[in-house]
């Protein structure tokens, strides 16, 4: 778990997420991620949208690289089911951008950030017990 806690919060401080002490609370940093991508992603949107090609880049570059960070920490052994489905829509997502990004198609955003909101939306809700990633 050490090792999960450093590796995820060097990611969430390379991908310049807004400041927090969640080292010690492993689903606050796993939420906090989750807003890091859609806010990157919602930042990307409207850089896209105002043809700034430099920032939507930097923001794309930002979500993708904490989605990939949320796919690689997945545990499919203990996660079972579940994981394996929210790596498969990692996938997605990961593929999906990039096409988003050559066709400058904020459409394709909306679907990951809408993807990303529901992971989010059921993380938060589940009993603290239940939470593991």
């Amino acid at each position: 778990m050490a090792h999960y806690m450093n590796s995820a919060m060097n990611q969430y401080r390379q991908t310049g997420v807004a400041a927090a002490t969640v080292e010690t609370d492993p689903v606050k940093l796993i939420a906090m991620l989750l807003g890091g991508a859609i806010d990157r992603l919602a930042f990307a949107r409207g850089a896209m949208l105002r043809k700034e090609r430099e920032a939507k880049h930097h923001d794309l570059r930002a979500a993708m690289s904490i989605i990939e960070h949320l796919r690689l920490v997945l545990d499919l052994k203990a996660g079972g089911e579940l994981a394996a489905n929210l790596a498969r829509l990692y996938d997605y997502m990961l593929g999906r951008l990039p096409a988003a990004n050559l066709a400058d198609d904020p459409a394709g955003l909306d679907e990951v950030i809408a993807l990303l909101r529901e992971i989010k939306g059921g993380w938060d809700a589940m009993p603290a017990t239940a939470r593991r990633h």
